[in-house]
Formats: C-alpha cells, sequence, structure tokens
C-alpha cells in the first residue's frame, strides 16, 4: 500500500492504525461511566442566541443523560444564563416542557413554577413567594435561587457545562478548533431548516455515520451520484476535536433541474462556489473542489460551513443503544421566490442525504450487539472516527 493512501495515519502516527473496540458502542456499563466522565463534564451546544434574542426570552432544553433540563434565559442586561429546571421549593418544573425544546418569553424576564406561584428572575434569584410569611425561620429567600449551570457563548453558540467545579471557559475547551472555526458570519443565515429523530444506537454510531466520505459512493449513490470525493483533505487535530475538508468532483455534471437550483442559489453543497465569507484558516491552499468544512466539537457536534451554507448534526445520548440525532441546515433568508424555490429543492436533496445516512444506524447497532464482531477496522480517510475514540479513552481514564 503507498504511502499516499496511509498519508493520515502517517501524519497523525499516535493514533496507531490497529482495529477500534466495539464494547464503547454496546456495553450498558461504559455508557454510564461516559455519561459520568464525558457528557456531565465537557462543553455541550444547547442554542443559538437567535432563539432567545430578546430580554425575558427563554428556551428549555432537556438533558435526558443527566435527568434534568436547563433553562435558559436572556436577562435584562443581555446575558444568557442557564438554570437547573428545578424548582427550590419542592422540585417540581419550573418551566413545563413541550417536548425535548421548549420556547417562551416574559417581558418581566421571570419564569414561574405552576405548582405554588414561586417566582425566580433571568438571574436565578428567587422574587417573589406566595404566602412568605407561614415558612419557618430555616427558610431564607436568598439562598433559595435557582440552581445554576455554566453557560457560555461562542460564535452565537450557546453551551453549557453542568459540572459546577470546572473553570474551563468554552473558547479554552474549543482551543485552536475554536479559531479556525470562529470569524464565519453564523448569525446571517437565518433560515432554518430543522430535523430530529430517536434512533435505535449507540451515540457513537450515529455520530460516526456522519464523520467520514468513504460511505458517499455507495450510501449517497442516488442524492448525490459522482458529486463528491471520497478522499479527505487538509485534515487537522486540534485536542480532542477534529476538522477535514470534503471535496467535490469537479467534472461531475449535475442533474438538469438541480443545474437550474445551483444558478438561482448557493444554498447546495454540490455546486462549486466563491469563498468570499470562509475564514482564511478554512480550505488555506484555495482548492477550486473544495466543498465544505466538517467539524467535530467532542463531544457530540458536528459543525460543518461553506460559502452561504453552515449546518449541524448532534447526536444526544439516551441510552447505551438509543440516541436523539438533530439536524440543523442554515442559510440566508431567500429574496425572491426563484431563489426560495433553489433553496427548498438543495435541501429537499440534503435530507434525503440524511435519511439515507441514519437508515444504517440502527441495523450497525444490532449487528453490532449480536457479538459476531469484537472491533472495527477503519481505513485511513476514517482518520477522523479514529480519533474520537482516542479523544474518548483519554477522557474515560481522567480521574
Amino acid at each position: 500500500m503507498s504511502q499516499t493512501e496511509q498519508r493520515w495515519a502517517a501524519a497523525y502516527p499516535e493514533l496507531g492504525t490497529g482495529p477500534i473496540p466495539v464494547e464503547p458502542c454496546v456495553s450498558p456499563e461504559f455508557f454510564e461511566r461516559e455519561m459520568e466522565k464525558v457528557f456531565k463534564k465537557t462543553w455541550l451546544k444547547v442554542a443559538r442566541v437567535e432563539e432567545i434574542p430578546n430580554p425575558g426570552d427563554y428556551k428549555v432544553k432537556k438533558l435526558a443523560f443527566a435527568q434534568t433540563s436547563v433553562i435558559l434565559i436572556r436577562g435584562k442586561d443581555g446575558v444568557i444564563r442557564g438554570f437547573h429546571n428545578t424548582c427550590s421549593h419542592r422540585g417540581n418544573k419550573v418551566v413545563v416542557e413541550h417536548g425535548d425544546e421548549t420556547f417562551g418569553s416574559s417581558k418581566a424576564a421571570v419564569v414561574t413554577c405552576r405548582f405554588h406561584g414561586w417566582v425566580y428572575d433571568a438571574k436565578g434569584d428567587l422574587v417573589s413567594v406566595p404566602e412568605e410569611g407561614k415558612f419557618h425561620s430555616c427558610f431564607e429567600r436568598a439562598d433559595n435561587g435557582l440552581t445554576p449551570i455554566r453557560t457560555d457563548v461562542w460564535e452565537g453558540f450557546v453551551f453549557v457545562n453542568l459540572d459546577p467545579a470546572g473553570t474551563e471557559t468554552v473558547a479554552e475547551f474549543l482551543g485552536d478548533m475554536g479559531k479556525h472555526m470562529g470569524g464565519f458570519p453564523y448569525g446571517d443565515m437565518t433560515k432554518v431548516y430543522a430535523y430530529n429523530t430517536e434512533l435505535n444506537c449507540n451515540w457513537k454510531v450515529a455520530h460516526d455515520a456522519f464523520a467520514e466520505a468513504y460511505h458517499v459512493a455507495t450510501i449517497h449513490a442516488g442524492s448525490f451520484p459522482n458529486v463528491f470525493s471520497s478522499g479527505l483533505q487538509n485534515v487537522l487535530l486540534a485536542g480532542p476535536h477534529r476538522t477535514t475538508a470534503v471535496c467535490l468532483t469537479l467534472d461531475a455534471e449535475p442533474k438538469p433541474v438541480a443545474k437550474i437550483a445551483n444558478g438561482l442559489s448557493g444554498a447546495s453543497l454540490v455546486s462549486a462556489k466563491a469563498a468570499t465569507m470562509l475564514p482564511p484558516t478554512i480550505n488555506p491552499d484555495k482548492r477550486p473542489d473544495f466543498a465544505f468544512e466538517l467539524c467535530v466539537l467532542f463531544p457530540n457536534l458536528l459543525l460543518h460551513i461553506s460559502e452561504g451554507i453552515w449546518f449541524t448534526h448532534q447526536f444526544w445520548p439516551i441510552a447505551h443503544n438509543r440516541t436523539r440525532w438533530e439536524g440543523r441546515y442554515c442559510v440566508p433568508q431567500p429574496k425572491t421566490n426563484s431563489e426560495r424555490w433553489a433553496q427548498e429543492f438543495a435541501q429537499v436533496l440534503q435530507r434525503n442525504a440524511w435519511l439515507e445516512d441514519t437508515a444504517t444506524m440502527e441495523d450497525t447497532q444490532t449487528a453490532l450487539e449480536s457479538g459476531a464482531k469484537q472491533v472495527m477496522h477503519l481505513q485511513d480517510d476514517e482518520i477522523l472516527i479514529r480519533h474520537g475514540y482516542h479523544a474518548l479513552e483519554k477522557f474515560m481514564a481522567a480521574e
């Protein structure tokens, strides 16, 4: 085998080339330790600032792996803060949830528990208690605010960290990868197509299906025939995070309708386009075949950017063999009806590709749980997956 075929192994020899154990994807015991050592210790993206733009706006996000949900509320000072959705009185949920994500707004920038009417402001302070005089002397209103969750913002993405003892900021956690992906105008792309579902598979099985291009020629032969190259370019590993460029096959001829849509809007990933908004760290060698940057922010967020497009995949663990997948595809608001049509067409293709991806995951989980195979063999261009298990192992081994 030539060195060209093994270029990422040569670039990152510390990752090794051996097979990857199946156990992290099938073991309930591993899952429980993973939740404690990884998901309850690291920064997790839970919102965009555009979702709660005004003082008093709030979002409640369920975090099933931690048996909690977080209230994200923007205060009158403009700061977004996070709190456990648990009343200090008798533990009722302060905000009644409607699904995995719940939105609301209060002109007074407060939230009120429906059970007994305790009122909390946007800083988490308990500001009103009905019949407060009937409580005993041990009760102090100042000591009974909402339980805070560390909350931070990077490039308009709202992150939380459930570890109350942690001191690292989200910028420090992202490190060089935050710098690499920073400076992109994420907030300018406010037309959002969002999808979600629950899958009977481990979160890593779902995650890994999106973190390589080896599968494109087979799984996406219908949606994107001969469009993307299976080889990765400009792979960069930074701490537990990793990124790569995914590139086009330039001589591929789009289907007639796709060609028309590409000429009307830049909402499709399958057309070569300018690079007026990409940070200088993205596609540094100015490859004409560059399609998009595929970045993995540890542990569970895939962030992709291209000219006029960004999209995410996020994988929320529910059980060792169950995952909530959330996909968001973001483009600028269309200015004409033809642009809107082109965006809709591009998104239908993207949705179909995502359905093709998710269609493999439950079969993978079932087959792995059979015990027929104890390891997985990765090829060189599956370097992001190999690095992901390497990073996970470091967190699992940490004190």
